[in-house]
């Protein structure tokens, strides 16, 4: 009976094992960007910590194998549950030493776990344990448990319990396995009372912290954001947080603004009404992105517009500024237009499947600030958005800033040319954001920019149209590759160029 207690323990420890550096992973790729080297050096660092904790198990004494191994679950719990917490909190609030202090906690929980198998096997191998029956015993739980996790992660825990709640559900569960091994084996344990009690108080930090998460997120964000939170959600694909000051409402998605309502009629208007006031007689009009339907509502300013598909990721985005009045009423209540059709699903995925022909494309996705995003702005995507488009249509694509981004904008139009697309970049000034790019494309189509608007604006007239495709010597073109699938050039340029500014 002792022995499948310690084999089912290995089922949970790898779990919990897993589950921190996933964490980590997704901590560190959400405040900092760029995924693929976030999680590339945290399992680095976090497979070289448990080589490291594995040979340190050796100097561990046959007769303390199992007083060393229900330390170090407390151990484990502790700064594992902990990690996500104090992750956030030092980012939010003293970002300067958050990279060292996520690299620290990587490294001691991947050598604490390092230690963990070894000191299983070691005790069941005193219990004349077999040893083949031992090691497939052993790594058949150890990876068993590896799979629960890899699919509970991204399914369940983290859009559901959060990063920082599922830390600390997980710190339980090592504390559990160290209660459950102080019970079993309380006859060989040495200091039974004082691990007890040092097990329960561990236990007791980390049920608090788990009822308390919600709190520290609030408490984080707002050392984060500043403003006051309003709304805020973790979906399957993001990080969603609105937040108020006075009549300035602002959205942001992982972190990064998104809008500010003050000044974001100036980027809408910038976005949409170049291209559909050179198309009079479009009816039919796409929109990628744009979730918080605030493009959707200057299309649907123009009567000749009879029907929108917006294509939006995350339901919860719709959602949110379809029912929530105060964000409806930023979009004119736009998504209850008959006109509109809502599609919740991958723009990549769609467009293949998808036959539907358009005479306008408006492409509003955030910036390309990680791989996942970075597909939406490569030759593929491009020439399936061509493929939708009309032969004299127009397609906008949102291009991050020709000032503070510059070799990411001209890659961005470089892409668009690869796949037979005249071009025409232009940028405007929206105070939220700085210098703001955008980037029109249409297969035939000769665009000559607006020099009236049928409409009222609040910031375009003939004079800010013109002075938007005009670039000054600081923001002239720069001769980039375009950005292809399997090496997603952008993506690095983006980061490059944003570090260059941001402090």
């Amino acid at each position: 009976m002792n022995k499948k207690i310690l084999i089912l323990s290995v089922f949970v420890v790898a779990s919990c094992g897993l589950a921190y550096e996933l964490i980590a992973g997704a901590m560190s790729s959400y405040l900092l960007g760029d995924s693929i080297l976030q999680f590339s050096t945290i399992i680095g660092c976090y497979l070289f910590a448990m080589g490291v904790g594995a040979h340190f198990s050796r100097y561990v004494r046959d007769d303390d194998v199992l007083s060393r191994f229900v330390d170090i679950e407390l151990a484990v719990g502790l700064i594992g549950g902990l990690s996500a917490a104090i992750l956030f909190m030092t980012f939010s609030w003293m970002a300067a030493p958050f990279r060292t202090l996520l690299y620290v906690m990587v490294f001691l929980i991947g050598a604490l776990v390092g230690m963990e198998v070894p000191l299983v096997m070691r005790a069941l191998n005193s219990r004349q344990t077999e040893f083949s029956e031992l090691v497939s015993r052993v790594l058949t739980f150890d990876y068993l448990g590896a799979l629960a996790v890899s699919l509970l992660f991204p399914l369940v825990l983290s859009p559901y319990l959060g990063l920082v709640r599922t830390g600390f559900l997980f710190g339980m569960l090592n504390v559990g396995v160290g209660l459950w091994t102080i019970w079993v084996f309380r006859a060989e344990l040495k200091n039974l009372t004082s691990r007890f009690l040092r097990a329960c108080a561990v236990m007791l930090v980390l049920v608090a912290g788990f009822a308390m998460s919600d709190r520290m997120v609030a408490w984080g964000e707002h050392g984060l954001f500043g403003d006051q939170i309003v709304y805020s959600t973790t979906t399957p694909y993001q990080r969603l947080v609105i937040t108020r000051w006075k009549d300035d409402t602002r959205l942001y998605i992982n972190g990064n603004l998104q809008f500010s309502s003050r000044d974001e009629y100036r980027y809408h208007e910038a976005l949409v009404h170049p291209v559909l006031e050179a198309l009079p007689w479009a009816r039919r009009v796409l929109v990628l992105g744009g979730g918080d339907g605030l493009a959707l509502r200057e299309i649907l300013r123009y009567p000749q517009v009879e029907h929108v598909t917006v294509v939006d990721l995350d339901p919860a985005m719709t959602a949110a500024f379809t029912t929530r009045p105060e964000l409806a009423k930023l979009n004119n209540n736009s998504f209850s237009d008959k006109r509109v059709t809502v599609v919740n699903a991958d723009a990549a995925v769609w467009l293949r499947n998808n036959g539907d022909m358009f005479d306008a494309a408006i492409v509003d996705f955030p910036d390309p600030s990680s791989f996942a995003l970075g597909k939406l702005y490569s030759v593929p995507f491009y020439d399936l958005v061509k493929k939708h488009l009309a032969a004299k249509g127009l397609m906008v694509v949102q291009s991050t800033s020709p000032f503070f981004a510059p070799h990411a904008y001209w890659t961005i139009n470089s892409t668009l040319r690869e796949v037979g697309m005249r071009t025409w970049p232009y940028h405007a000034y929206v105070p939220s954001f700085g210098e703001w790019g955008f980037i029109l494309a249409s297969p035939q189509l000769d665009y000559v920019p607006p020099t009236s608007y049928r409409l009222p604006m609040r910031y375009l007239n003939v004079d800010t149209t013109r002075e938007m495709f005009i670039f000054p010597p600081d923001m002239q073109p720069l001769p980039m590759a375009p950005n292809r699938l399997n090496t997603q050039s952008l993506v690095h340029e983006f980061e490059q160029d944003w570090n260059r500014v941001i402090r």
